[in-house]
């Protein structure tokens, strides 16, 4: 077993073992299928299912005062919680891995054509002196 001195931001140095980094790497697994920790969106989506399903659920038994059926609504509010928040946050997520990779490009481009004659920003004429004229 591998021991480790770390120092935390407060100051304070810890020890740790090879035990802590290997439950680190190893995550939390939702029925054996989901890796929550490592997959994006999925402990944000599981909590707020969650949550749909507590209200949902609650909301219809102080509504109607059957157990079994709001049992039912609160699993359907947990599904459609779950899946809407899942679907929305990986959209967000592409969205601006798509606008990241076009300022990338961007600045690559603006780099690489800097001081040409390629360059858009040196067109004859927009350049203007700074000094006294």
């Amino acid at each position: 077993m591998q021991t480790s001195l770390k120092e935390t931001n407060t100051g304070v140095v810890k020890m740790s073992g090879g035990e802590e980094d290997e439950t680190k790497k190893k995550g939390f697994r939702l029925l054996g299928i989901l890796d929550i920790q490592n997959t994006p969106c999925a402990r944000d989506s599981i909590l707020h299912g969650a949550g749909g399903s507590a209200a949902a659920g609650l909301l219809h038994f102080l509504a109607t005062s059957r157990v079994k059926r709001s049992f039912d609504i609160g699993l359907a509010g947990f599904m459609l919680t779950t899946l809407g928040s899942w679907f929305y946050c990986r959209w967000n997520n592409a969205r601006l891995r798509v606008q990241q990779r076009i300022i990338q490009d961007g600045m690559k481009k603006k780099l690489m054509y800097e001081g040409t004659a390629l360059d858009p920003t040196n067109r004859p004429g927009a350049a203007t002196s700074s000094g006294p004229t």
